[in-house]
């Protein structure tokens, strides 16, 4: 057992709300589980609505403050915030590991980016430009400014537990708005962690609030509440929809970052083990649960056997295990429903005639939420392995022969959110990525992302778009001044 207290020092386990660190309202509890031994870490608060309730006022009566604060005093806040994460990297790190199962270089890697998008919004919304309209009459002036929308409900996910609320967080409060976090319960001990840099960075009470417990609830409240002016939500689809109809009956403002089913095109003229070996690296990243994973490798006829080999020995070589071991490569899966829902379609993919090159199975560990690196080929793009948001460490590999078999088949899913395209032709590359149906394109890379560039899916995979100054943007309003009678 670790004593969390030595590792994260600067921990305080509990909600944050109007500037104070407080139980739940009903004083219960939750415990914080290590996916890696299925043992308890800590107990944190496990509120409900009234909690979200108490942060929405609370950030309602900062926003007054606030959003007329100057873009350059919001930034010199969001800058200390992001100096203290960098400066308690390491140590935030292993919190991180502890919570949600994955590598400590990957939690150290995620900390590092979230640090970086404080920053980077810290700038961005001093950049906050409007525009001049030239007016069609030598009397009227035209003008249109960006203000900042409101209070802002944040719902994101346990997979990346800093990146996540960081990626929300610094575009909301840049833009001048305030926040109430619903952070993930089980993963809460980093979204405190980023509270507590923002709190000893000075931000003033009230504009950053952060609730744990019954997602129901806390989801709901946003919804029904007025003063929420938008929900920005990181999770399934099937949520993302709950919220849409919810959000019908106030017509409140959503961004959802939802489900994908990421395809990976591998044409005939690249290193083929190269690009083997990366995949798997790439697929079994925080154990395959990324919403924009590489997921359905879809790869010519001409080498997918010897892709196949490569990959087989690639996994077989990865070592899985508890995050802080030196040389663990893939860590467990997040809890037991997870697990249990990918042996489900694991499952169902052999009965429809799907085959197993390499794993399969939870391995040999006693405790943990393991699952192996696993290969399989579905044999049919019909196969639920191939349909289905996989969300775990299983890479299917399907082939194809032509280049527009190659696109009918990576855009044959309701989701639209990243793509991977190796190609080492140029014309390949532009046709095929100008017409695969998805936000984002990686040609011959595997991550096709950055904060200051726009991350948003087509399709089922979501509606509006984080990163760069189109996050800025989704959390202001536009308004046009107009004067007449010069």
């Amino acid at each position: 057992m670790f004593d969390i207290k030595k590792l994260a020092p600067t921990l305080t386990a509990k909600q944050y709300i109007n500037g104070e660190w407080l139980d739940a309202a009903n004083g219960k509890t939750w415990d914080v589980i290590n996916p890696a031994t299925e043992e308890s870490i800590i107990s944190v608060p496990f509120g409900d609505d009234a909690d979200c309730r108490a942060a929405i006022e609370s950030a309602d009566a900062a926003f007054k403050t606030w959003s007329r604060t100057n873009p350059h005093e919001r930034a010199v806040v969001l800058k200390k915030a992001a100096a203290l994460m960098h400066e308690r990297l390491n140590e935030y790190a292993k919190i991180t590991v502890l919570e949600s199962g994955k590598p400590l270089a990957e939690a150290i890697g995620e900390w590092r980016v979230s640090a970086n998008f404080f920053e980077w919004y810290a700038e961005e919304g001093k950049r906050n430009y409007g525009m001049v309209i030239p007016a069609n009459r030598n009397n009227k002036r035209m003008s249109v400014i960006h203000q900042p929308m409101g209070v802002i409900g944040a719902i994101t996910a346990w997979n990346f537990p800093a990146y996540n609320p960081a990626r929300c967080w610094s575009a909301a409060l840049g833009a001048g708005c305030t926040v109430v976090a619903k952070v993930s319960e089980y993963t809460p001990l980093t979204g405190m962690l980023l509270a507590q840099c923002l709190h000893e960075a000075g931000l003033p009470k009230g504009v950053l609030n952060v609730v744990n417990g019954v997602p129901a609830k806390i989801g709901e409240e946003m919804l029904i509440n007025n003063k929420v002016r938008k929900i920005s939500f990181t999770g399934s689809t099937r949520v993302g929809k709950l919220l849409m109809d919810g959000a019908s009956k106030t017509v409140k403002r959503l961004s959802l970052e939802l489900g994908g089913n990421a395809p990976v095109i591998i044409f005939p003229d690249v290193d083929v083990r190269k690009v083997a070996e990366e995949s798997v690296v790439a697929k079994l990243r925080n154990a395959g649960q990324v919403c924009i994973a590489p997921q359905r490798y879809i790869v010519h006829e001409s080498i997918v056997k010897e892709f196949t080999q490569h990959a087989t020995a690639k996994m077989k070589s990865m070592k899985v295990g508890f995050g802080l071991d030196q040389g663990t490569e893939m860590g467990p899966m997040i809890n037991a429903i997870q697990r249990d829902n990918l042996e489900k379609l694991i499952h169902q993919s052999k009965t429809n005639g799907a085959e197993i090159l390499t794993g399969g199975n939870r391995g040999e560990t006693s405790k943990g939420y393991f699952f192996q690196p696993t290969l399989i080929q579905p044999q049919a793009q019909t196969n639920p392995i191939f349909q289905n948001e996989i969300f775990g460490p299983v890479m299917p590999v399907l082939p194809f022969s032509s280049e527009e078999e190659a696109i009918q088949m990576a855009n044959a899913t309701e989701y639209g959110l990243a793509s991977y395209l190796w190609t080492n032709d140029l014309k390949t590359s532009i046709r095929v990525s100008e017409q695969i149906e998805f936000g984002m394109v990686g040609i011959n890379e595997w991550y096709p992302q950055a904060f200051e560039a726009p991350f948003g899916g087509w399709k089922q995979s979501g509606l509006g778009y984080e990163c760069g100054k189109d996050g800025l943007e989704e959390y202001q309003e536009k308004k046009l001044i107009s004067i007449g009678g010069l």
